[in-house]
């Protein structure tokens, strides 16, 4: 495993961290997760810069990376639902989606060929939801909750059109 793959899997770790201190939500821990869980996203920009900067892209880092991201994203998620912030159908489509191009990758129509990296729609796609998830977990008052609910819903529209982007047949 080279460099950006141990990057990838070191993303990872934020999603316990993250859950664990959104398990008793005080305004103190809810910062603490919003830092974690962006130090964490972040490195995804890192990964994927060397990966192409060293000539280090391979098939595994493209198939952890968004499996990484995955989990990053949904482990929030989780607890956004658990403290009421989020309805869990939203986060339903979400997960139905990552889940259905997840398969997809793996799908053995893939074998032998490149897997799909991901789209111009599938990064903006994840940035909208890093910035929902952060504003959602920040202890706010006033106009912030609302707006950060509509970001995340912005967040869900695009995973869709991402998806459905993804999924559409490619000419070869």
């Amino acid at each position: 495993m080279n460099l950006p793959t141990w990057i990838t899997l070191s993303r990872l770790l934020g999603a316990p961290i993250v859950l664990v201190l959104l398990a008793d939500p005080t305004p103190d821990r809810q910062w603490w997760a919003v830092v974690v869980f962006l130090i964490a996203a972040s490195t995804d920009w890192v990964d994927g810069y060397l990966a192409r900067r060293l000539d280090q892209v391979t098939e595994l880092g493209k198939f952890l990376d968004p499996l990484v991201d995955k989990l990053l994203v949904m482990a929030p998620l989780l607890a956004l639902v658990d403290m009421g912030r989020v309805p869990a159908w939203g986060v339903f489509l979400i997960v139905a989606r990552e889940l259905t191009i997840s398969g997809w990758r793996v799908n053995p129509a893939f074998q032998g060929k490149q897997v799909p990296g991901a789209s111009q729609w599938g990064k903006v796609k994840t940035v909208v939801q890093i910035g929902a998830i952060a504003l959602l977990l920040m202890p706010l008052t006033g106009p912030w909750p609302g707006m950060a609910l509509v970001l995340f819903w912005i967040a869900v529209a695009l995973t869709w059109v991402s998806g459905l982007i993804y999924l559409r047949p490619r000419r070869t």
